[in-house]
């Protein structure tokens, strides 16, 4: 059997671990703020908004939220639930334009026992891949080597995407 070691998320854990629980969730937070940037919000949809995660697996990791803060996707149906999922396909698109991955991890976490980190709030994780995209520093060092800040992908993110509501009004 293979092994994943991730030894770089142990600060989201420590951190998830010591932080007091918050009365709003992080997305539900973002989306009520106007400081986008701030709060990593790259995309605003009419029922889904586009974040960076703070503590990423990869450059140009992704998580797609709806709106609504729902904890299972069994609480979604028609626009709700299809509209994410259609960002999700939208946001492959721009991640293959900006960094041409070679595949994608894309999951969905229901239940803290899955793994959720925030099991209140129903999000999917777009991770892209690349051949050989693991090294000795996480083994050696504990420490995962993310190759661009996440303003510098938050600036090349904006960017394509204007490029692509340009050619496609309907994707906003």
């Amino acid at each position: 059997m293979d092994h994943i070691w991730a030894p770089w998320r142990a600060q989201y854990i420590r951190e998830s671990a010591t932080q007091p629980p918050s009365d709003a969730c992080f997305f539900c937070r973002g989306l009520a703020d106007s400081n986008d940037r701030a709060n990593l919000l790259v995309w605003r949809r009419p029922q889904s908004a586009v974040f960076l995660n703070r503590f990423p697996y990869n450059n140009g990791h992704l998580l797609v939220a709806p709106h609504a803060h729902r904890s299972s996707l069994t609480d979604f149906q028609g626009s709700e639930l299809a509209e994410p999922l259609e960002t999700v396909r939208l946001c492959l698109i721009l991640l293959n334009r900006i960094l041409q991955p070679q595949g994608y991890n894309i999951g969905l976490n229901l239940g803290r026992s899955a793994g959720a980190g925030v099991p209140g709030h129903l999000h999917w994780h777009v991770v892209p891949r690349w051949d050989g995209d693991t090294n000795f520093m996480p083994v050696l060092a504990s420490t995962k080597v993310i190759v661009e800040s996440l303003d510098a992908f938050h600036d090349r993110w904006q960017a394509e995407l204007r490029l692509l509501e340009n050619l496609d009004p309907q994707s906003s």
